[in-house]
């Protein structure tokens, strides 16, 4: 079984999009018994909050099902236990290397890195790399334009 954890700041918008798109992706594939998928925080700013209002509606317009949630944060067992550990953005990464210290086993990515390239493509710049905070932007509908396509990628690639 292939276990993915989708890390955002807070675990309210960006991962937990992620967390059910991609579910609903490997539903959708027949490969659903082959994945485990979860989402977590790298702040505890939103711990215990469900998942952020805007985000809810967007998997809604999307035909996204989802469930209740309890934003959590990411903790060292979970390097441990994930196979992949996939970011939102840069600054998703800076802050678990506080949790996790060095990616000793390069379970690390970020979701973008797995669109139409392999993994280990050098991106040169944040519009490549990053997938943009709903929270501050207001663009949820990009946020789940470049998620899908992250995930439709990492799902394409395992």
């Amino acid at each position: 079984m292939t276990k993915i954890l989708f890390i955002c700041h807070g675990n309210i918008c960006r991962s937990p999009m992620a967390e059910f798109i991609m579910k609903q992706l490997v539903e959708q594939a027949g490969r659903a018994d082959e994945f485990e998928i979860a989402s977590a925080a790298v702040s505890t700013e939103e711990i215990g909050n469900d998942i952020y209002p805007p985000a809810k509606r967007m998997l809604v317009t999307k035909g996204v099902p989802f469930t209740r949630r309890a934003a959590r944060q990411m903790t060292r067992a979970d390097y441990a236990y994930y196979d992949y550990i996939v970011c939102m953005d840069q600054s998703n990464l800076r802050w678990m290397n506080y949790i996790i210290g060095e990616d000793t086993a390069h379970k690390v990515t970020l979701l973008k890195q797995w669109v139409n390239a392999p993994i280990n493509d050098q991106m040169v710049n944040d519009q490549m790399v990053n997938i943009s905070d709903p929270w501050y932007t207001g663009d949820f509908a990009k946020a789940y334009n470049d998620i899908l396509q992250g995930c439709q990628g990492m799902l394409k690639q395992l």
